[in-house]
């Protein structure tokens, strides 16, 4: 038995992109483990998870919302990257490159696979609060 997740190419194209990253995130000095190591690795994960999450059974707004998050921690995983690179650790230019043409990839499915959801931006939002106070 599978589940839906596991047959969307934008999911399978996610546990690549951790692959890469815990690759990457392994590369790190061992004062990263904590910090750098630890959040992009978190963050890669976040990615594919989101997506499983969104993908069972759902509304499309509520899945909408779910590659949303995804998104999020995409850009946090690419942010990542550019701290790693501007830090200067020792990571070979073409790991660093691999991780950031797959982020790119992803990016674009995840952005279409929303769009695809959503032609028409109805989207579940959450209604707003009333706050009363008491006039004194």
């Amino acid at each position: 038995m599978s589940f839906k997740f596991e047959h969307l190419d934008v999911w399978k194209l996610s546990l690549d992109y951790i692959d890469v990253i815990y690759d990457l995130a392994n590369k790190l000095p061992d004062n990263e483990k904590f910090n750098l190591n630890s959040q992009i690795t978190r963050a890669a994960t976040s990615v594919a998870l989101n997506i499983a999450e969104g993908s069972t059974g759902q509304s499309d707004a509520e899945q909408h919302r779910f590659l949303g998050m995804a998104v999020r921690s995409l850009i946090e995983t690419v942010a990542c990257q550019r701290i790693i690179k501007r830090r200067n650790f020792r990571i070979e230019e073409s790991l660093l490159e691999k991780a950031d043409i797959i982020a790119q990839n992803l990016a674009k499915k995840l952005h279409s696979f929303r769009k695809a959801l959503s032609p028409s931006n109805k989207l579940i939002r959450e209604e707003s609060a009333i706050y009363e106070t008491d006039e004194i």
